[in-house]
């Protein structure tokens, strides 16, 4: 089952990745940089305004029908922030939930960009696109493209990590 992100924005229409296909979640497994963010308010992105980069790294949990993601934030100041949580695959949905947050539903959609993956994160007061990249710069056609598409469905927002500083390490504090 897949469906569009919005008929009527650009031709780039992304898919939502059927999660649960045969290949799921093994395509999305491993590490990822956050690259930018698209709200309909800047409170909305105000979490990543001390950010220089985030590195994430995906793996499945025990049982297989959860996702184990360890993140490593630098921030702006130069600190590294650990941070862990596990998203929960649902039968039958294309949601996946993150444990503790009942009120967080977390969408994954296709990117344009090669090694590229959006998010669109709904909580309580927010409702914002995370892009994410196999490479901590891609290409800048892949963040202009994030932005046209996002614009479009009226999330006009928008931050784009700086990635100045060295990553920190998994086990960095």
């Amino acid at each position: 089952m897949t469906k569009t992100l919005h008929e009527s924005c650009s031709g780039t229409n992304p898919l939502m990745f059927p999660l649960l296909s045969l290949q799921f979640p093994e395509p999305h497994l491993g590490q990822w940089y956050f690259i930018a963010g698209a709200a309909r308010t800047k409170e909305e992105l105000a979490t990543f305004d001390s950010v220089d980069n985030i590195v994430f790294n995906i793996a499945v949990g025990s049982p297989p029908t959860q996702l184990q993601l360890h993140a490593t934030i630098r921030t702006k100041n130069g600190s590294c922030v650990p941070r862990e949580w596990i998203y929960h695959l649902t039968e039958g949905s294309t949601d996946l939930r993150t444990e503790g947050r009942p009120d967080m539903k977390t969408q994954l959609f296709s990117s344009s960009c090669p090694g590229g993956i959006m998010l669109k994160e709904t909580g309580q007061g927010y409702q914002r696109f995370l892009l994410y990249n196999r490479s901590p710069h891609p290409p800048e056609k892949c963040v202009e493209e994030f932005q046209s598409l996002t614009s479009c469905l009226d999330f006009k927002a928008f931050l784009l990590t700086p990635r100045k500083q060295g990553v920190c390490n998994q086990s960095s504090n």
